[in-house]
């Protein structure tokens, strides 16, 4: 299942892209399972929407589509009281063109929910800086609450996989050794489109991203580079930090940032930034002046 949030004239709710359209969940659930992390913390909640789309609940055709997706807006799939815990220095390649060794554990830092936006949002490039770099990432939401999980069984706790933009204002950034304001500029960041939920996506090393400025090609990377991977990331965060249904693990960036290339690219207004991973889509934002 692909699952969204959305807002639909107005009024919020959150669905699934399915035959062709948006199958507005929210609207058949909206005690139970109100918003889509309402979802995930339902014991059974996948699986009875899972249930819903296939059959209908006995009508044994599927569920058509309340409206086609040309007429929603995008939101964050989830948000509100999630937690967004970031790795840095994630990929081999990345290490590798930033000239620093390889971290021995992941190096950690939070985003908070209003320094992104949603799929065709625009995304804000600051007037404090013209060091705004894209950083297309793996996003992993969690579906059940994950304390002190072994590596071995960290997939069990995801609810799927989505995509992040980790926008960096890269003076900023290294103003000093704590990173944290230079990643939660206002607006900078993006995630989205939709969560594909964990039963396609057996394997995240297996998914491939490839990040487009303008058109460009700038970052073409598998997620098989990753330094630690997705249950080694589950293991060693949850041994501190409670994981609860919704909270999302953002990777890691791969190699091709801004900042690496010679001279330095950076995001400007005007500009259109496309992530793509495989099995999940493409999130597309526009960049605009503060």
């Amino acid at each position: 299942m692909k699952l969204i949030s959305f807002t639909h004239m107005g009024r919020a709710s959150w669905g699934a892209l399915h035959n062709g359209g948006v199958v507005d969940v929210g609207a058949e659930y909206p005690h139970l399972m109100p918003t889509l992390q309402s979802c995930l913390a339902h014991p059974d909640g996948l699986a009875r929407v899972r249930d819903w789309l296939a059959t209908g609940f006995g009508g044994g055709q599927g569920k058509a589509a309340d409206f086609p997706e040309k007429d929603i807006v995008y939101l964050p799939p989830v948000g509100g009281t999630a937690k967004f815990v970031c790795v840095g220095l994630n990929y081999r390649k990345h290490a590798a063109e930033a000239g620093m060794d390889l971290p021995k554990k992941p190096v950690l830092f939070a985003r908070w929910e209003d320094s992104h936006v949603a799929h065709l949002a625009p995304i804000v490039k600051p007037r404090e800086s013209d060091m705004f770099d894209y950083e297309g990432e793996l996003a992993v939401v969690i579906s059940k609450e994950a304390r002190r999980v072994k590596a071995a069984d960290a997939l069990g706790h995801v609810a799927g996989y989505s995509i992040y933009n980790d926008g960096s204002i890269r003076d900023w950034q290294f103003h000093t050794s704590q990173t944290g304001l230079g990643k939660n500029f206002w607006h900078t960041g993006s995630f989205g489109p939709c969560i594909t939920t964990a039963d396609e996506i057996p394997d995240p090393a297996a998914l491939h991203m490839t990040t487009r400025l303008n058109g460009q090609v700038v970052q073409d990377e598998g997620i098989s580079d990753l330094v630690f991977d997705v249950p080694q990331l589950i293991e060693y965060i949850s041994a501190g930090i409670p994981l609860h249904p919704g909270d999302v693990i953002v990777t890691g960036t791969p190699s091709g940032v801004g900042l690496g290339k010679k001279p330095p690219v950076w995001m400007k207004s005007g500009d259109t930034l496309e992530v793509e991973i495989t099995k999940i889509g493409t999130l597309v934002n526009k960049v605009v002046a503060d």
